[in-house]
């Protein structure tokens, strides 16, 4: 995927600057170079490459000035170049307009335009899904006579994904055809109504004509661009024709998981000033990525998209609510089982690629697994799996401790029979078995400390509550009534070993703490929350000497550099070894 091999190298330009011992002009001309060649070979338009260096040396020199005068060292030099670049990278996919959101309990139309071959029968069908699976009732209406068998391919997606649809083998006006789907589902109240029209090209006149007929029968509330990203720079034209004869509201980008370098994409946002929405990435249903620049832009520097992994969390604990409840009980209670670590297995294999999960988590850029490496790690997934298959009820339903063995003194010596006999069963080995059940006793420990009256789970929801919503102070600080009440929320326990862990224990016991509550809504990375300066104000004091917790504020600028953008950063060694990396 081109997307990944772009990421890989923003992500290793901006890695020789962390490097740079001193950051100067030279240093900063090399990123740049760097940064508009991967741009470039991504086919993004030289100009639009130009003005991103030009605004990006312009900000980073105005920044500078300002930060030489407040006495900055190399190390907010390094923060202000990667920020800026961030910033411009975001505003080349970012063109400041908000996109239609369909509100469920009233009718939603939805036409997509595009011209042939783009995939717009297949983005229609997706897209009907991703609102389905939102709870919105969801019909198609096929208004492409255009195209043979344009019909059969749509009643066909639509069967398998189980969304109702509307079409006709006898009717030969797609307007007629576009305003009575309409209307019927209309009727039946239905609350995202989807339109695929035929496929056109800007030198086609007569079928823009009957774009805007369709248009114009069917009021759509808003007009998609499904846009296909091996076009390249030719996307810059038919954007534009489109624009001027359909208005579209936004854009759906596909066969990203190909060859297709996608800069062509980017090309047509700055040239109609309309946001992307989703990508497609792949040819499943499910294979529709929600678009949002800042989480997209973090992904390719390898930042992480601490929220995106939420939400798709989210969207796996939607199709089995009844599970996640049990799950969130147990946890609340400080318990977890090896049957519970199976579901949580299952999850993350139903959850697709696995390198697109690992690009989520800030520190992984897009591409590290490589297909081998994902591959490998689905394997290993599924070995896991065997070996939970193999267990009965009771071993299911204990922590892992019923497979140890113990002397008289009641210290552990290995393994027990039981252990042999789940790897004789599922085909794997006793180190295996060990490696999960091992896995599995650490993810009780990390429920032991965060469930419970007095775990972290339990203080961080406290301390949310008591902070009572988004930060009032300047620049997304909490104000100081805020932090005062968080400070007051914070169990004395808690604030007590805070203190007595120093700053590598409390790094850690934050980022716990944080990855915990899945995210506290972009706390660090670029523009983010300064963690040191609040944890400074709430325990009173972050320099040497105060209460055993040494300058914070350098814990939050290490934590800011190190990409955490919501969520924390996990702990990767672990999590590589959970993946069949490690």
């Amino acid at each position: 995927m081109v997307l990944a091999d772009l990421g890989a190298r923003l992500h290793g330009a901006l890695n020789q600057l962390s490097r740079a011992t001193v950051v100067d002009d030279r240093v900063i001309d090399a990123l740049l170079k760097e940064l508009c060649a991967a741009l470039l070979e991504a086919d993004v338009n030289v100009k639009l490459v130009s003005q991103l260096r030009t605004k990006v040396k312009a900000k980073v020199k105005k920044s500078l000035e300002e930060a030489e005068k407040a006495g900055g060292k190399e190390a907010n030099k390094k923060n202000v170049v990667q920020k800026a670049v961030f910033d411009e990278l975001v505003a080349l996919v970012d063109p400041g307009t908000e996109p239609y959101k369909p509100v469920k309990g009233k009718t939603n139309v939805l036409m997509a335009v595009g011209i042939q071959g783009a995939g717009k029968t297949t983005t229609c069908t997706k897209l009907a899904v991703h609102y389905a699976r939102r709870g919105m009732k969801t019909g198609l209406v096929c208004a492409d006579t255009f195209r043979a068998g344009a019909f059969d391919q749509l009643k066909q997606n639509a069967t398998k994904a189980k969304i109702p649809f509307y079409g006709s083998y006898t009717e030969t006006d797609p307007v007629a055809i576009a305003a009575l789907g309409v209307e019927k589902f209309r009727k039946e109240r239905f609350d995202v109504i989807i339109v695929d029209t035929s496929g056109r090209h800007k030198q086609e006149s007569e079928l823009f004509e009957e774009m805007v007929a369709i248009s114009s029968a069917v009021s759509p509330d808003m007009t998609i661009m499904v846009l296909d990203a091996s076009i390249g720079q030719a996307a810059e034209g038919q954007s534009r024709a489109f624009k001027d004869s359909a208005d579209f509201g936004a854009i759906i980008v596909t066969k990203l998981d190909g060859h297709a370098k996608g800069g062509g994409a980017i090309s047509a946002v700055a040239a109609t000033k309309t946001p992307i929405i989703f990508l497609g990435t792949g040819e499943h249903l499910h294979d529709l990525e929600k678009f949002n620049p800042q989480p997209f832009v973090s992904k390719l520097l390898g930042m992480g998209d601490m929220q995106g992994l939420v939400e798709h969390m989210q969207d796996i604990a939607r199709s089995n609510p009844d599970r996640q409840k049990d799950l969130a009980k147990k946890l609340e209670q400080g318990k977890f089982t090896i049957r519970d670590w199976k579901d949580q297995l299952s999850n993350i294999m139903s959850m697709g690629s696995l390198s697109k999960i690992a690009s989520m988590i800030p520190g992984m850029p897009a591409g590290m697994m490589g297909e081998g490496g994902e591959e490998e790690a689905g394997a290993k997934l599924k070995r896991m799996i065997y070996i939970t298959d193999a267990m009965r009820q009771d071993e299911l339903d204990s922590d892992g401790l019923i497979f140890v063995s113990f002397d008289k003194a009641g210290n552990p010596i290995g393994l027990n029979r039981r252990a042999k006999r789940v790897a004789r069963g599922s085909g794997t080995s006793v180190r295996e078995v060990e490696e999960l059940l091992a896995q599995a006793r650490m993810m009780a420990g990390m429920a032991k400390q965060a469930g419970g009256a007095n775990g972290w789970m339990s203080a961080m929801q406290k301390m949310q509550a008591a902070a009572g919503g988004k930060p009032l102070g300047p620049n997304g600080q909490p104000s100081p009534a805020q932090i005062e009440a968080m400070r007051k929320a914070m169990p004395p326990e808690m604030m007590r070993k805070l203190r007595a862990a120093g700053p590598q224990g409390a790094q850690k016991m934050m980022q716990e703490m944080m990855g915990g509550m899945g995210g506290m809504g972009g706390m660090g990375g670029p523009g983010g929350m300064d963690m040191g300066s609040m944890m400074r104000n709430m325990m009173g004091g972050g320099g040497p000497g105060a209460g055993g917790m040494p300058d914070m504020s350098q814990m939050g600028e290490m934590m800011k550099n190190m990409g955490m953008g919501g969520g924390g950063m996990p702990d990767m060694s672990q999590l590589m070894k959970m993946m069949g990396r490690g």
